[in-house]
């Protein structure tokens, strides 16, 4: 398997794991191809290398209807990721402060995760609108 991190390090692959999110936390129980296609505007033989590579690093299931293939994120594996960062973000990381590392209660530290993640797609909505933006 490759390393997590290579995997990731493609922009490509980031935007479709980033697609895959927003659409389950909008309800969606998968994503096309030609959806993805069409979002990205990338090309179908170019989605389709790196969702290969998203299968093999295990961080997209795939579910077939008839001539179909419907993708879903698999976060799990981000999991490694997010132990690599951890050391980065806690105390002494080179935040600003005075680099005591306090455990939040697990409410207090859900309610954080899930306004990061808010602020993280807002930013990466606005940056690929602007993109697209003529001229840009």
């Amino acid at each position: 398997m490759a390393d997590i991190f290579d995997v990731i390090a493609d922009g490509t692959r980031r935007d479709i794991l980033r697609l895959l999110l927003d659409r389950s936390s909008a309800g969606e129980r998968g994503t096309s191809v030609s959806h993805i296609v069409t979002e990205l505007g990338a090309s179908q033989p170019t989605v389709s290398k790196h969702l290969k590579v998203l299968r093999d690093a295990h961080l997209v299931s795939v579910r077939e209807e008839g001539q179909h293939r419907y993708y879903s994120l698999s976060a799990a594996p981000l999991d490694e990721v997010d132990d690599w960062l951890v050391p980065f973000l806690d105390g002494d990381g080179g935040e600003a402060g005075d680099g005591v590392a306090v455990a939040l209660p697990d409410s207090a530290a859900h309610a954080a995760e899930v306004v990061g993640r808010a602020a993280a797609s807002a930013k990466h909505a606005l940056e690929n609108a602007f993109k697209r933006l003529p001229g840009r």
